[in-house]
């Protein structure tokens, strides 16, 4: 089947998405190293079909105008295809719905592949599980250590630093945060942008990295 035959209709206006409708890219992975800027959600959507997404945090945020008191909604979401592929964003709008709805699209556009696999030296696992190596990412006053770990010990993890881990395929990790964890957010996107630097860092040749 051709990606023409379930584009929904989608009319490609950037050279990545029109690569991707003709077939010519048909990864994400492959789209994300392309070096071609991630404009369209609708590329997400044809290459990842069935992501999930999960609502981190709502917050009413409020802001006084000329015309009085302007209320809105803000939107913390993570999507990922717990299988090494996650994104992170927020978005505002005046109702939850069309607020989330935002965040969605636009945490397509902030995919990140995750080098997944063993980088515990407690671990001989032959399979992807795991955070190749130890990384860290900070938002506001929150830093967020992300610890490779051993399969079987789960997710040593808050829940929101959990649900972005379970997003993006990572089953085994240790972590540490400090700062103002109680601030959702930042915990959140703390947790994002240390699976975004660890994906950006060049991997030492002594870990042991296993391909999907």
């Amino acid at each position: 089947m051709s990606r023409n035959d379930y584009d929904d209709g989608w009319q490609p206006v950037t050279r990545l998405g029109k690569k991707v409708q003709e077939g010519e890219i048909d990864s994400m992975g492959v789209a994300l190293n392309s070096g071609l800027p991630l404009k369209e959600p609708e590329i997400v959507d044809q290459l990842l079909p069935g992501l999930d997404d999960e609502v981190l945090d709502i917050n009413m945020v409020q802001r006084m105008t000329d015309s009085g008191r302007r209320v809105k909604f803000r939107c913390a979401v993570v999507v990922g295809d717990r299988n090494g592929f996650v994104g992170y964003a927020e978005g505002r709008d005046d109702q939850v719905g069309a607020a989330i709805q935002k965040a969605i699209g636009i945490a397509k556009l902030n995919m990140i592949q995750v080098p997944r696999g063993s980088g515990s030296w407690e671990d001989r696992s032959d399979r992807p599980h795991s955070l190749t190596h130890r990384t860290e990412g900070k938002a506001g006053s929150v830093t967020v250590e992300l610890i490779p770990a051993p399969e079987g010990l789960g997710l040593a993890a808050s829940d929101t630093v959990r649900a972005v881990l379970e997003l993006a395929g990572i089953e085994n990790a240790w972590t540490k945060c400090h700062g103002n964890t109680r601030t959702t957010v930042n915990l959140g996107k703390a947790t994002y942008n240390a699976l975004e630097n660890a994906s950006s860092a060049r991997m030492p040749q002594a870990v042991r990295e296993v391909s999907d």
